[in-house]
């Protein structure tokens, strides 16, 4: 069953073809640090976003993931990049998604600032 998300401002909204999901992914690295990212990873066909204009593109360290972020409110609502088989991914910021419940999730941790 889709679920929706959307930035704190609702400039951008979104809803993601896919099951809400169960798990997440926590990484440490020095971008999702920060800003405390818990993310799903789903193909970027499975992603319909409003207000695509109200985002803005931030690009780091070897610029393979495109991070995209509103320029009114500042939160990511999600990033691209290409997967490991060569398609197009979405990683989902599950903190921009209230109907999951965050407590409920199991997280799996990834040591991205090491990689």
């Amino acid at each position: 069953m889709p679920y929706d998300g959307s930035c704190h401002c609702g400039a951008v909204t979104f809803t993601v073809d896919a099951d809400t999901p169960t798990q997440a992914l926590s990484c440490n690295c020095s971008i999702c640090r920060r800003k405390g990212l818990l993310l799903t990873f789903v193909p970027r066909s499975a992603v319909t976003i409003r207000g695509e204009e109200a985002l803005r593109e931030y690009l780091f360290n070897t610029h393979k993931i495109s991070h995209r972020f509103c320029t009114t409110c500042g939160s990511e609502t999600f990033a691209f990049a290409q997967t490991p088989d060569g398609g197009e991914g979405c990683a989902v910021n599950l903190r921009c998604v209230p109907a999951v419940d965050l407590a409920a999730l199991e997280i799996q941790h990834y040591d991205g600032a090491s990689r």
